[in-house]
């Protein structure tokens, strides 16, 4: 069982399994590439995304004088690979940055909060000492969720109370990593205020607070989005990305979209690259994200 089998469950027993049944035959029919387009387009590929797709295909089955069912489906299962494989940033993942600073946003209810206890626990499991700074005072949950998340992985937490500053809760959180010898940040944020444009201008303010005690920093600015808002989330994905600089995307909730092709569609239309996949509940649900281990699975 591969490491995406959960998650992909719904997407392979729907959309894809009706893909691979266009293939079957030992030929081509002519009508596969308008059927082909149809189903990529319903499970949120998007259709720009979908074209791309298939005229890569097309391409490489001319250049590479493919000529049979088998070889075709296996150019496009190289396609997606070559679609999901966006270049990931350098320097985000140094080891020799002391403290990583990672700034993590999201709209609410995408799992933000324990998509950070998740990240932590990564971090935590590898020897580092991280520190949270919960810097979402808009919301008393946010800090009461993530208080206890991080006593469950064992990282301290830096809070306020509600209502806070949150520009002042990073600065305590950077100013505590410093003296603390921590080797990692995870700076949780609002994912909702009154209007989109004052929560991007929250976002700036922090990222302002952090470059100030670090020039380069934030190293990276990962980004909670739910696999099932579909094509909506590319729409949250570009209001981050303008405002922040998004260097890497944290996919929730895959497991409950048939619609898995929205891989498909942020890998293309946002080039930023997905880095963790969320699976569940559990602290350890969350599995790097790996493209040729992704189309394997969902074609299997």
């Amino acid at each position: 069982m591969g490491i995406f089998d959960k998650v992909l469950k719904r997407s392979k027993e729907g959309w894809f399994s009706k893909v691979a049944t266009l293939f079957e035959g030992p030929t081509i029919a002519d009508t596969l590439w308008d059927d082909l387009e149809e189903l990529l387009i319903s499970a949120d590929v998007g259709v720009a995304t979908a074209s791309k797709l298939i005229e890569g295909v097309k391409s490489r089955a001319k250049s590479e004088r493919l000529s049979n069912s088998d070889q075709v489906y296996a150019a496009l299962k190289q396609e997606m690979v070559d679609i999901l494989n966006v270049s990931t940033s350098t320097g985000a993942k140094s080891d020799s940055t002391q403290p990583l600073i990672v700034l993590i946003v999201g709209v609410n209810g995408t799992g933000k909060t324990l998509s950070i206890a998740k990240l932590g626990n990564i971090y935590i499991k590898k020897g580092k000492k991280v520190i949270i700074a919960a810097a979402d005072t808009f919301r008393a949950a946010a800090i009461e969720q993530i208080r206890i998340l991080g006593g469950r992985i064992g990282a301290d937490v830096i809070y306020q109370k509600s209502g806070a500053d949150p520009g002042a809760v990073v600065f305590d959180g950077l100013e505590a990593a410093r003296a603390r010898r921590a080797d990692v940040v995870l700076i949780d944020t609002a994912g909702r205020l009154h209007t989109k444009f004052n929560l991007m201008e929250e976002m700036k303010k922090i990222k302002r607070v952090i470059s100030r005690s670090d020039p380069k920093a934030p190293h990276e600015v990962l980004l909670v989005l739910d696999a099932t808002t579909g094509q909506n989330g590319l729409s949250q994905a570009k209001y981050f990305t303008d405002a922040v600089d998004v260097t890497g995307i944290i996919l929730t909730k895959l497991d409950g979209t048939a619609k898995g092709g929205i891989v498909l569609a942020i890998c293309d239309q946002l080039k930023i690259p997905i880095v963790y996949i969320g699976m569940g509940e559990g602290i350890d649900d969350i599995a790097p994200f790996n493209a040729q281990a992704f189309v394997e699975e969902l074609s299997s």
